[in-house]
């Protein structure tokens, strides 16, 4: 018995406008983004003469919509390219459509009308700081939007109840081949110590999946006077905002204290496991997220990987992981530190190419809501120009 493939879908409040996709998650293979498909259906009769147009946006935030300062909102549109899919441009039935637009034509009979982006290959994938449980609104996070309304023109303001808005995701799978397995050493001398203190930490592999624990090997020699008083192994996240500024929140997600000594003369061997999960660290402001579509339906963001080339400046915000080993030294004036840090991936595996067979032709249409976080209303004020002159307008950005 063949299983259903889920088929999105999101209906304007009018009725005028819906669109219907297979997906929500795109793929950022690093030479090349998975392209934007899908089906819009109009219904004449409410569209009372009305177009119909399609935009697919990419923007950062760096704070709330209202915020605003000196005139200055906190937020930029990286991206958006906009189509005409009603009336159609062109003859709907000489295009070329995916396998899924193709199922969905046939299905939606002749009120359908398919559409197709292709992302460049200079935007950031979906990420988000996450916010504190007292938070409302969106916060700094680098979206992804696909956008149906109907309007006499495309510079014309438009209602909430003609848009239909649907969140997407572009994601980065890790790559197929493992680099070297990461390794740091360091040594450190003594006043009033005639030999030195060696630490060496190694890691299994440089990249790591959501959800797995991780081997951390730590060697300690210490051939110094100093007592080890304790050994702390963390794995940090580093989120840089890159956009509007060069703020960086480093985050401890996962954390093994254990009070582990070396006295003067001795050395330890010894793999401290850790598992960096975003469960362990839901009440923390400022952890950065993939980006969601459900509270309950993400992780913590994959570690980015750039095109050569790209500039970072455009890329909103920049995830990297590191474990970082830390020994407290004890001494007569008081104890000091001796640290590393070693540099990893975290990210998800690409998906087994040979589960993703053709699509059967029993298709489950599921509603696509978006969740609002607790505060924000949906409102039916008009909004803003479409196009907002030289700001957007059918050429791409």
């Amino acid at each position: 018995m063949s299983s259903k493939n889920v088929v999105f879908k999101k209906i304007c409040k009018d009725n005028s406008v819906g669109v219907y996709m297979g997906k929500r998650d795109f793929v950022d293979r690093v030479d090349g983004v998975d392209p934007v498909d899908g089906v819009i259906i109009v219904d004449p009769a409410a569209l009372q003469g009305r177009k119909v147009f399609v935009t697919l946006s990419c923007t950062f935030r760096y704070g709330r919509d209202d915020m605003d300062v000196l005139g200055i909102a906190f937020r930029r549109e990286l991206y958006l390219s906009t189509r005409q899919v009603y009336p159609p441009l062109q003859d709907r039935d000489k295009g070329i459509h995916s396998k899924i637009q193709a199922k969905l034509l046939r299905k939606l009979g002749d009120n359908a009308y398919p559409f197709f982006f292709e992302f460049p290959d200079n935007l950031p994938c979906s990420v988000a700081l996450q916010p504190a449980p007292h938070d409302v609104g969106k916060q700094c996070a680098v979206e992804f939007e696909i956008k149906a309304f109907s309007a006499e023109s495309q510079d014309a303001k438009i209602r909430k109840r003609s848009t239909v808005k649907l969140m997407l995701r572009k994601v980065q799978y890790a790559p197929e081949s493992q680099g070297v397995a990461p390794c740091v050493e360091t040594t450190r001398d003594f006043v009033m110590s005639d030999k030195p203190l060696h630490v060496k930490a190694s890691l299994d592999k440089e990249v790591y999946y959501h959800g797995e624990t991780m081997k951390v090997h730590v060697s300690v020699t210490n051939d110094s006077n100093k007592t080890i008083k304790n050994i702390v192994v963390s794995v940090d996240q580093v989120a840089n905002v890159v956009l509007y500024s060069s703020d960086s929140y480093s985050k401890c997600v996962a954390l093994e204290e254990t009070g582990d000594t070396v006295s003067p003369g001795a050395t330890l061997q010894k793999v401290y496991k850790l598992l960096p999960l975003l469960a362990n660290n839901r009440e923390r402001r400022g952890i950065a997220l993939d980006g969601k579509l459900k509270h309950e339906d993400t992780n913590l963001a994959s570690s980015s990987i750039i095109k050569e080339g790209v500039l970072k400046e455009v890329m909103g915000i920049m995830v990297s992981y590191r474990v970082t080993v830390k020994l407290i030294v004890g001494g007569m004036m008081g104890s000091s530190e001796v640290g590393l840090e070693v540099p990893f991936k975290l990210m998800h595996p690409k998906p087994d190419a040979g589960k993703q067979t053709e699509m059967e032709e029993e298709m489950e249409f599921q509603e696509f809501k978006r969740s609002y976080l607790k505060g924000m209303i949906d409102d039916e004020e008009e909004e803003g120009n479409v196009s907002g002159g030289d700001d957007m307008g059918p050429k791409e950005k």
